[in-house]
């Protein structure tokens, strides 16, 4: 009888009324028969497991009764989502897909569904933790950026014992769980049967100036762009989701060079790893012109992957304080990113080398009936 769970109600007027007209004989007493489930032990062997199915087909419970269920945290509406989330916060909102700086500055409450529920996980996410209702509030583009940028975080982290629960099977290939129990079939879904991640392919285009309107309350830095940028807008199954632009970098030693000026992933698509790849393919479309490419950033998730890729090579201002820049504002000359920078701040500054990729597909993009 341990897979049986009953509950008992009061019996009134009102309820016998609400089942008289269906004929339905209730005495006060509902039972439910969970499904027969081995749970996996979390004896460190696995990082994710998920236990999938309808609504009422007892996935909660086999999750509280086998597992627990991490409790919600609670929030300050004083404070900004990242001074809550501790020495690592900025790491961990980035994990989650959570990178626009301004979102990390305010608080919770104000914070829209799929930012919200990026911010919960970057606080609760650790080893042997567990989540009831997963995706369940947010847009499903939403689920399955922050299930990919989940499952990368808690894999690179060395994370185990961490369990999902949901009723969307869409973000199964995103998440890619260690195991999935199915409580529709109660079954176990084997090892190796799951797909890998979908591929996502961005179409790219020369835009106007205009789209960044779309884009730029979403950016760490100024809002100004600079009215020399060639501009690139990305596009994920018809939807625009990512801007770039890039401007002439005059110098006396470098020769026909050009630098990145803005990068931008609309909230909803970030954690997919959209926004580096984007950048690179902006920088291949200069390389194939014949121009060298520069950027510098001093955001830590695209400084770290160009760190790590081929496709960039560091220059010697790399990972160097700003104190140049300062200098050059003092004596009235134009810093390098031309906008005011703490002094001391670290940024990272590579060049582009790139490799034997497919060269992108620039076309080009108009603002005709978008706004609508």
């Amino acid at each position: 009888m341990g897979n049986i769970i009953s509950v008992t109600v009061d019996v009134d007027d009102i309820l016998l009324d609400a089942c008289k007209p269906f004929d339905y004989k209730f005495e006060g007493v509902s039972t439910f028969k969970l499904p027969h489930f081995d749970p996996p032990s979390r004896d460190g062997s696995w990082s994710i497991g998920l236990i999938v199915g309808p609504s009422g087909s007892g996935k909660s419970q086999l999750l509280s009764k086998n597992y627990g269920i991490t409790e919600e945290p609670t929030w300050d509406s004083n404070k900004a989502i990242v001074s809550q989330l501790g020495e690592d916060a900025v790491e961990k909102l980035t994990a989650v897909g959570l990178n626009s700086v301004p979102s990390w500055c305010r608080p919770y409450h104000v914070l829209s569904n799929g930012e919200q529920f990026r911010a919960r996980m970057a606080r609760m996410l650790d080893n042997n933790t567990s989540f009831d209702e997963f995706t369940s509030v947010v847009d499903r583009t939403v689920a399955q950026s922050c299930s990919n940028a989940i499952q990368r975080y808690i894999r690179q982290k060395n994370m185990t014992g961490v369990v999902f629960v949901t009723c969307h099977r869409d973000i199964i290939e995103w998440l890619q769980p260690d195991w999935v129990y199915d409580t529709l079939n109660e079954v176990m879904l084997p090892r190796g049967s799951l797909c890998p991640r979908p591929k996502i392919e961005i179409d790219i285009e020369r835009c106007n100036k205009e789209w960044w309107n779309v884009f730029k309350k979403h950016h760490y830095l100024s809002a100004d762009l600079n009215k020399s940028s060639h501009c690139f807008l990305g596009r994920w199954n018809g939807e625009p989701i990512v801007f770039g632009s890039a401007i002439a970098m005059p110098n006396g030693s470098v020769k026909n060079a050009w630098r990145g000026h803005r990068t931008v992933v609309l909230p909803d698509y970030q954690g997919l790893g959209i926004g580096v790849r984007f950048s690179d393919a902006i920088a291949q479309h200069f390389v194939e012109e014949g121009k060298r490419y520069f950027s510098r950033t001093a955001h830590p998730r695209m400084g770290e992957y160009r760190m790590n890729s081929p496709l960039w090579k560091p220059t010697s201002k790399n990972k160097v304080n700003r104190l140049d820049d300062a200098a050059r504002r003092e004596k009235g000359i134009p810093a390098y990113n031309n906008y005011k920078v703490i002094a001391d701040r670290v940024c990272y500054s590579h060049e582009f080398v790139g490799n034997n990729i497919v060269k992108p597909q620039v076309k080009e993009a108009t603002l005709e009936g978008f706004w609508k």
